[in-house]
């Protein structure tokens, strides 16, 4: 299965963001509602949470939930 121009840029780009260090789904689900608690009140990003971020730009299933969570939490403000 040959690759599309556009999907070999995205995996490039993908790579490029890769940390030696990473964190799984799990850890960010732990994680994600005090980040998004940040980002609502406007407040940069701890580096305690920079992990997270990085996460939620690599994995769409957890950036999903991520963006669902800040939904349901703008509801509720």
């Amino acid at each position: 299965m040959a690759l599309s121009r556009e999907q070999m840029e995205a995996l490039l780009r993908s790579l490029s963001l890769t940390r030696q260090e990473e964190i799984t789904c799990d850890e960010c689900l732990k994680e994600v509602a005090e980040f998004a608690e940040n980002e609502l009140q406007g407040k940069t990003v701890p580096e305690s949470l920079e992990a997270v971020a990085q996460h939620l730009l690599l994995c769409g299933e957890c950036r999903e939930e991520y963006e669902a969570l800040l939904r349901a939490l703008g509801d509720a403000g």
